[in-house]
């Protein structure tokens, strides 16, 4: 996340023939992030489901309301809306962080649910249902 916010300080920008469309869809996507991660937050918090560890607490319970419903790891999701975001306002070359952060997360979140399944043996059923990873109807 740093270098996605440092890309902005490089001097390498968008062209001026494409700088306003992407700052317009960039700050759309930032706000998109920014109610996609509120969203997950009050869903985690009722759920009584908020570590910053990414193993599940022994007394959380398994979120399945809220965005929830719609996506795994809305979280990731809101994340990498906001970086992608901040790289069409600012600079091409936060494209690059933000994709390595992509693969991260992905990655990471394939561990994570392997963990779930561990805690959650309702965990199966809830990923069958809820197929998106990250983004309703993307990923």
């Amino acid at each position: 996340m740093v270098l996605v916010g440092v890309s902005a300080l490089t001097g390498v920008y968008w062209p001026e023939s494409v700088a306003g469309v992407f700052v317009i869809v960039g700050l759309a996507l930032i706000l998109a992030g920014l109610a996609l991660l509120a969203l997950a937050g009050f869903s985690l918090l009722l759920a009584r489901s908020t570590t910053v560890f990414p193993r599940p607490r022994e007394d959380a319970m398994l979120a399945e309301g809220g965005v929830y419903r719609r996506v795994r790891h809305p979280v990731y999701g809101a994340v990498l809306l906001i970086a992608l975001g901040w790289s069409l306002v600012e600079s091409p070359l936060g494209l690059i962080p933000t994709a390595a952060l992509a693969v991260v997360f992905d990655l990471k979140a394939r561990v994570e649910e392997a963990w779930l399944e561990e805690r959650f043996p309702a965990y199966s059923g809830y990923r069958e249902r809820t197929s998106r990873r990250f983004l309703p109807g993307l990923y």
